[in-house]
């Protein structure tokens, strides 16, 4: 297996640190097949999602079959978009990252390739797993316990690949995109292990450890913060990276980043149960995570707000750099969707717009 490397000086974007002269030779091998493979996978997911989007008002499109039926295709279909799409590119992205912040080489370049290698034998998994009707039931961990296990130990090799790169770095200070790579990592490990407790019953089935409610409030501390972790703190480790570099501009506010990132990570954990508003949770478990999810704007906000303001003086770029258009559109995303979740977690605006398809139906019935 050839080595693939690229030599370039990386303009640190602190500016109180100093920048070494010497070219570096990065390993960008799992950089570059993660920034492929990311495309494939957001292709393939996508088309399947517009199928499935399609069965909705057509259901002979499922041909009949049970493993096209929109049952089975559906969670395939959010796998292959948050973890297939969406993981490639964070875990390409966070090599890319953490190389240049640190100014040294990915360590451990062959657990990087096997790495790559092994995330993607995952995703084939899932692939052939879940048509076959295979699946815990668990939304978006519905992958049986093989499966998890196997993900688990790849996530252990990335885990080892990216913090060892962390510690060998050449600079003083850890950048703060590495932060937030760094909590996307761990957070991940600990959801998938908690979550994924489960007594094997099978070579592809399995019960979970717990029970009830308690099995619905795991899974929803789960589901909360893979949207927290992987599709949020994640993301933003490459927006504090790539924004800035892209704009020729420092960060805007270095130390607000800072109070973003820990008003986050302690918020973020603890305000799943705004999924289970008016069920059998608890009343007060369910008022602490409305309360938590308010609280959630103000971290959020400021990262946002963050983001946008590194582009002081670099406005101008907005007229014929497209890559600053889709940045400055996804941070405005971001925060209109912050600003939606904790207003749709306020317990009397959930009541109108949770279970809506369960209340149109019985009125539909009543009629």
């Amino acid at each position: 297996m050839s080595i693939s490397s690229t030599a370039s000086i990386s303009p640190m974007l602190i500016n109180s640190e100093s920048v070494s002269v010497e070219p570096i030779f990065y390993d960008d091998y799992a950089v570059r097949n993660f920034t492929i493979m990311a495309v494939v996978w957001g292709v393939v997911g996508m088309l399947l999602g517009i199928i499935i989007a399609a069965q909705l008002a057509y259901p002979e499109l499922n041909l009949g079959l049970p493993w096209t039926s929109f049952g089975r295709l559906r969670p395939l279909h959010t796998n292959l978009v948050v973890f297939a799409f969406g993981g490639c590119s964070l875990l390409g992205s966070s090599f890319y990252v953490v190389q240049r912040t640190g100014q040294t080489r990915l360590q451990f370049p062959l657990l990087s390739r096997l790495t790559f290698w092994g995330y993607q034998a995952v995703i084939v998994a899932a692939i052939i797993s879940l048509p076959m009707g295979y699946t815990s039931g668990k939304e978006y961990a519905e992958l049986e316990w093989p499966i998890d296990l196997l993900l688990l130990i790849v996530w252990g090799m990335y885990a080892q690949v990216f913090f060892a790169t962390v510690t060998a770095r050449k600079m003083r200070h850890i950048y703060v995109a590495n932060w937030f790579y760094g909590a996307f990592i761990i957070v991940i490990a600990i959801l998938h292990i908690v979550n994924s407790m489960e007594i094997p019953a099978g070579w592809m089935k399995s019960y979970s450890a717990y029970a009830g409610v308690q099995d619905a409030m795991i899974e929803w501390w789960y589901g909360h913060n893979v949207v927290g972790f992987f599709l949020t703190a994640g993301f933003l480790g490459m927006m504090y990276y790539f924004v800035p570099k892209q704009s020729g501009r420092p960060v805007y506010s270095y130390r607000l980043s800072i109070v973003h990132f820990w008003a986050l990570i302690f918020t973020y954990m603890w305000a799943g149960s705004h999924h289970l508003h008016y069920t059998a949770l608890p009343d007060w478990t369910q008022s602490i995570g409305m309360v938590l999810s308010i609280i959630l704007l103000a971290p959020s906000w400021g990262g946002m707000i963050n983001g946008m303001m590194t582009m002081s003086g670099a406005w101008h770029k907005l007229r014929d750099d497209p890559i600053i258009r889709f940045m400055i559109v996804s941070l405005s995303f971001y925060g209109m969707s912050t600003f939606e979740g904790p207003m749709m977690a306020i317990k009397t605006v959930n009541a109108l717009s949770h279970y809506v398809d369960a209340r149109l139906k019985m009125t539909t019935c009543a009629r």
